[in-house]
């Protein structure tokens, strides 16, 4: 049984609990506490977890024992002196309430294949958990989770290397991250191919985020412990005072929420420049400004189409971004990948300059939105719909690169529209082809002609009206 059937199986167990009303947000948590006890069985690394409150505890007990017990450990592991279980198990509670339906679940996560899991990866399996739970249109899980197809193309592109400082101040499950820390594995086999400090470097200190909901920094914390990551995860607003740890930074790569402050309420740190209660732009200005400025840190960010055209303080932000950056690459993204249908996204690629002046000198653009097949669930996005972009991307010339979504604007001729960036989107196949459009002038004029063709015919019905009205005087 591979993972994917694995995943497949333990989804397959929230029907179990629908006559708890149990949500599909509340189900991957209550999996997260029953997996995290099993996997750390599964390791051997059972030693974290304080004797009797394990997962064997867990299955010699069984209805409304278990169901007491269980809550007894969640209690436990929540206060633990271990700051990974304290996290994971902060304010934790059960909301199973049918002790059959707890007892039911146990034993079939015990029962599962976890030999074959084990091979493929803890961590592999999770992270496909949360993407079943994201892939859920009722569970509202999208807002949180990037599609990973487009976190691998990002983080391939931006190519982080050993020794660099990553950070994603918008975490999420860590899935940036994660990848990162993938993609350095593979290139090193899995940091075997390193010295011990720059392994312990990799483990402990290269990868790190903030996440704001705590529910969700509790799935981030599993996802980096299966994964064997113990970069700093903190829980907590980046948009405020707490934030501010994130500095001098190699690489930022993240998706930060849509929306803006509640209640519009301005962000509570006081080290960026221009205020406003646009979530995106605060995380913008954050980004650029917690860059190294050696000239080699770089950024890649999701950010939905407002933020390319907002005027008044977004102008200003664009402005700052790419005086203090090089603006190099932007993606208009295809509908439909994220949970919302309706938003339009692009990542931004920048990197930061030495100096805070005129960074940007031309920037790319590549349309993978229009005349592009709808995705979501049924129709879902592959590494294959960036292939083009990423050649474009690459190209050692990328002004010899042949592709109609492909195109360069000048820092110049954005500063004439007012830094707006809503740029690079081509003729829409659904419209008439702009060749086929008919010439303005000609038809005004065409109009006009008409327009006098229809008053000459008015005039000699007028005077036909005329002359028989005077015909019948003339005969009275």
């Amino acid at each position: 049984m591979n993972n994917q059937e694995i995943v497949q199986k333990l989804w397959s167990l929230c029907n179990v609990l629908r006559d708890d009303g149990i949500t599909y947000q509340q189900y991957v948590t209550e999996l997260t506490y029953l997996l995290f006890l099993k996997m750390m069985k599964e390791q051997q690394t059972e030693s974290v977890i304080p004797e009797g409150y394990r997962w064997d505890d867990l299955l010699e007990k069984e209805g409304v024992v278990l169901k007491r017990f269980y809550q007894l450990v969640l209690l436990e592991l929540g206060s633990s002196g271990n700051e990974k279980l304290s996290y994971i198990y902060s304010d934790a509670s059960t909301s199973i309430s049918e002790p059959k339906n707890l007892e039911k679940i146990i034993k079939s996560i015990d029962a599962l294949d976890w030999y074959n899991a084990k091979e493929e990866g803890l961590g592999n399996l999770y992270e496909g958990l949360l993407e079943k739970n994201a892939s859920e249109t009722k569970s509202g899980a999208g807002q949180y989770f990037t599609p990973r197809v487009l976190i691998d193309m990002i983080v391939q592109l931006v190519d982080p290397k050993v020794g660099e400082k990553c950070n994603d101040p918008a975490a999420g499950t860590f899935g940036f991250m994660i990848s990162a820390d993938r993609y350095l594995k593979d290139k090193t086999d899995d940091y075997f191919d390193l010295d011990p400090q720059q392994a312990e470097f990799q483990k402990r200190e290269a990868f790190t985020g903030m996440e704001l909901v705590q529910g969700t920094h509790r799935l981030a914390l599993m996802n980096a412990l299966l994964h064997d990551m113990e970069g700093r995860l903190e829980h907590g607003d980046s948009l405020s005072g707490n934030g501010k740890w994130i500095k001098n930074f190699d690489v930022i790569m993240t998706n930060p929420p849509f929306g803006t402050k509640r209640g519009g309420e301005r962000v509570s740190r006081d080290d960026l420049t221009f205020e406003t209660s646009n979530k995106q732009l605060n995380f913008l200005q954050l980004i650029y400004n917690a860059l190294k400025d050696d000239g080699n840190a770089r950024a890649a960010v999701v950010l939905p189409d407002n933020v390319l055209f907002e005027s008044g303080i977004g102008a200003q932000i664009r402005n700052d971004l790419m005086n203090k950056c090089n603006l190099h690459t932007i993606l208009r993204l295809p509908t439909g990948i994220f949970y919302a249908q309706g938003v339009k996204t692009n990542v931004l690629f920048f990197r930061k300059g030495k100096t805070d002046k005129e960074n940007t000198k031309n920037v790319w653009v590549y349309d993978l939105r229009t005349n592009m097949e709808s995705f979501g669930k049924r129709n879902k996005l592959t590494l294959a719909h960036f292939e083009n972009f990423m050649k474009a991307y690459e190209a050692e010339d990328r002004s010899k690169v042949t592709d109609e979504r492909w195109g360069r604007f000048t820092r110049e001729d954005i500063a004439k529209k007012d830094d707006n960036l809503d740029i690079g989107l081509i003729a829409d196949e659904s419209l008439s082809s702009y060749d086929n459009l008919p010439d303005p002038i000609e038809s005004a004029g065409d109009a006009v002609n008409k327009l006098q063709q229809a008053m000459d015919l008015l005039n000699e019905v007028v005077t036909e009206l005329r002359t028989v009205e005077e015909n019948k005087v003339v005969k009275k």
